[in-house]
């Protein structure tokens, strides 16, 4: 989520039970869980809210050795026909970190951002 003040939102969510596990408030992030709910709290890197997808992760933000690849993720989207506001640019066959972007009907930002 897109904040105008961290440290106002880190004691908001703090005090709804959630609990920091990522991220640097010197950086501007922080991403906070409450049980299985993982949420992101972003000042000054994104224009309004954003929904983030990370394939290669749990819901845990445990690595899993196999997942589908944000190419691959792209290459349906596309065949499907959505359109991406960022596509990978990287070369045919590349793998590793990368992401893409899109909007869904209603104007809301989706990012599909692999980190490995």
């Amino acid at each position: 989520m897109s904040v105008a003040d961290l440290a106002r939102s880190k004691a908001f969510y703090e005090a709804l039970g959630f609990v920091p596990t990522g991220g640097a408030e010197e950086h501007n992030y922080l991403i906070l869980k409450n049980g299985e709910t993982t949420i992101g709290l972003f000042h000054g890197m994104f224009e309004g809210n954003i929904l983030t997808f990370n394939p290669g992760l749990t819901a845990r933000m445990e690595r899993v050795e196999r997942f589908t690849d944000v190419r691959e993720i792209q290459a349906t989207l596309q065949e499907r026909g959505i359109d991406l506001g960022e596509p990978v640019t990287d070369e045919a066959g590349s793998t590793g970190p990368a992401h893409i972007t899109l909007t869904d009907p209603d104007g809301n930002a989706i990012l599909i951002d692999q980190f490995f």
